[in-house]
């Protein structure tokens, strides 16, 4: 089986999430040229804006980047059409079934990776032509499964042998990434560190507000419409949840009142009434910084660990 690296052809095996409108071109290639994978988020955006940061990223960086499909998204289909026409080197597809669309991004030469959140969909996709995909705990910031990060990976990896598995939900750090790898994971995919980056573009209010979360500051609403998403906890995310656990407010009312709650906080800066997305995590998040000195970082922290690894023998 190609490792991660081999089938992307970057040098580490580190994808930035797709988080809606906050990854842009200017993210995802400054994530690119560290040696990791960067990604274009289209969620909530239009064909047009996307061709637009396609465009932008490939003057920005000649290394491999992916864009993000929400399969949910009412123009899902224009913008597929997009990617097909504009070639980033890959895409990777959740909120919905990825497999009817691998047939056209092959034929476009694009490479393939589902988001999935569990057993079944896995082997799902890696039977029907995956190049690799992301399995996502629901540590993970944003739209979230039912699984924990380490039950996915123990019962995950064994079975799906044949595609490089990269492990999504709760990373942050160079421990993280030599954990999933002793795990049999292809590698990592983190949103979160990358919010505080320089080069991302939220709101510096967002930016604050995950520098100043701790370890149980994160909160999941919208279970009882289902629709799961993660975030910190604030004005709008408590209060939604005091109303779904009363069982008074309808599964409309509960939907309209989250719509646009992700942009009203990275976009706008309003961290109380906007949802901040964000996975769990957080304490050891602490600075702003370039995406460089991230991705090195970890880098570091991970060959220290898995150089050490193998004194631990000695203890079983």
């Amino acid at each position: 089986m190609k490792s991660i690296t081999e089938v992307l052809g970057i040098r580490y095996p580190i994808l930035q999430g797709a988080m809606a409108w906050i990854a842009d071109a200017k993210l995802a290639a400054a994530v690119s040229e560290a040696g990791g994978a960067g990604i274009i988020a289209t969620g909530g955006r239009s064909a047009e804006w996307t061709r637009d940061e396609i465009r932008k990223a490939k003057d920005m960086t000649d290394k491999p980047f992916g864009v993000n499909v929400m399969l949910m998204a009412p123009n899902k289909e224009e913008i597929v059409n997009v990617i097909c026409d504009e070639k980033p080197a890959f895409v990777t597809l959740g909120a919905g079934n990825p497999v009817p669309f691998f047939e056209r991004f092959h034929a476009a030469g694009i490479k393939v990776l589902p988001v999935v959140p569990n057993l079944k969909l896995a082997k799902r996709v890696a039977d029907k032509g995956a190049d690799a995909m992301v399995l996502e705990g629901m540590e993970a910031g944003g739209h979230i499964g039912k699984l924990n990060t380490l039950p996915l990976m123990t019962q995950v990896l064994p079975v799906v042998s044949d595609v490089p598995v990269v492990m999504a939900g709760g990373f942050a750090d160079g421990r993280g990434l030599a954990a999933a790898l002793l795990m049999g994971a292809a590698g990592i995919q983190m949103g979160t560190r990358f919010l505080v980056a320089d080069e991302c573009s939220v709101h510096p209010n967002m930016k604050q507000k995950i520098i100043d979360a701790t370890d149980t500051d994160t909160i999941v609403t919208g279970y009882t419409i289902g629709g799961a998403v993660r975030g910190i906890r604030n004005k709008f995310s408590e209060h939604f949840v005091e109303l779904e656990n009363e069982g008074s407010t309808s599964k409309e009312e509960l939907i309209k009142m989250a719509t646009g709650t992700n942009k009203l906080a990275a976009v706008d800066g309003d961290v109380e009434n906007g949802m901040v997305q964000a996975g769990e995590s957080l304490a050891c998040i602490t600075k702003t910084e370039p995406v460089k000195d991230i991705v090195d970082g970890i880098i570091r922290e991970a060959q220290d660990v898995l150089e050490g690894a193998p004194k631990l023998v000695s203890l079983l």
